[in-house]
């Protein structure tokens, strides 16, 4: 329907030539733009209104108290907030205040950007529900795994206590008892959301559009070509600095893979694009030490790379 509406808009309104190539670049970025803030509005007002039953201020007490669960929990907790990298790194700090095991905190911190609600949405849109299934699992063990690695590795002794501890970094959350001030709250943080990406999805779906009308088929096939096995990792290095969202960058991915990229080598990409960067880096560095956010990147990178290594074996197995 959203496509046909945006072809009659362009091509029967407007009069354009639906053959010149300047005409598909804007068919696919007006389609894609559209239906990605529709779905990210929709997502993320639903995850709002259902967190107003379950308040931050619970999760860090419960967190505290659990053992083995507490990365479960957490990355489980990560995977409903919607949030960018650096936007998680608050929650963080003050899951590392009240006391939560650092390597709990750090599976939040992995997980919250790798799966949030208007991810899962556009991948199961764009790559069907086997890919986002095993998506889900996979980024859930990624943050689980190296918050046990990192709790176990005795590497609290590099966080700056005089940072993190005795500052409140942490938003007070009201109890909601009607249903119209959840629907509120809901539509708050919604908005909210739109408005802090809205520009990272014109660039990231731009992007795209360029890629997917202007870069030939055949030139990215031969970059493949070239890197081969090493594909993966050469897509973690090239993500880290382009710090964004995933709604900017899971257009760009799939614009990749219907390109040629194999799918987990665009995952890669865009998995590190979300998960790590260097404004994170940045940030990070006023609560803990040098050595342990190159442990953090280092054992988050090669998570990274190993999914992306399973989703190109997996691709080849449900022939995607």
């Amino acid at each position: 329907m959203l496509q046909v509406s945006v072809d009659w808009f362009m091509y029967s309104l407007l009069g354009i030539d639906p053959d010149l190539k300047w005409a598909g670049f804007l068919n696919f970025f007006i389609y894609d733009t559209v239906k990605i803030i529709f779905l990210i509005f929709a997502m993320v007002f639903l995850a709002g209104f259902l967190r107003t039953f379950l308040p931050p201020h619970k999760v860090r007490e419960w967190l505290a108290k659990s053992k083995g669960l507490g990365y479960v929990a957490a990355s489980l907790f990560g995977s409903v907030t919607p949030f960018c990298s650096c936007s998680s790194i608050p929650i963080f700090l003050s899951f590392l205040e009240v006391g939560i095991p650092v390597g709990v905190a750090f599976s939040f911190l992995i997980t919250s950007p790798l799966i949030n609600e208007y991810l899962l949405v556009l991948m199961l849109g764009f790559f069907g529900w086997k890919i986002t299934f095993f998506y889900i699992l996979s980024g859930l063990i990624i943050g689980i795994v190296s918050g046990i690695i990192i709790n176990n590795s005795g590497l609290e002794r590099y966080l700056i206590r005089d940072l993190t501890a005795g500052k409140t970094i942490k938003r007070e959350f009201p109890e909601y008892e009607r249903a119209r001030d959840r629907f509120v709250f809901g539509l708050r943080e919604a908005r909210g959301v739109v408005k802090r990406i809205w520009l990272w999805i014109l660039v990231g779906v731009g992007i795209g559009s360029l890629i997917h009308n202007y870069v030939p088929q055949q030139a990215i096939q031969n970059i493949i070509f070239r890197t081969g096995f090493f594909s993966v990792p050469l897509a973690v290095i090239l993500g880290v600095p382009m710090y964004g969202t995933c709604a900017a960058i899971v257009p760009v991915a799939v614009v990749l893979f219907k390109k040629g990229i194999p799918l987990g080598t665009a995952l890669a990409f865009m998995m590190a694009t979300a998960a790590l960067s260097l404004p994170e880096a940045v940030m990070l560095r006023r609560a803990m030490k040098l050595k342990l956010i190159f442990i953090f990147f280092g054992i988050a990178t090669a998570g990274i790379i190993f999914t992306g290594y399973l989703f190109n074996l997996l691709e080849k197995i449900l022939a995607v």
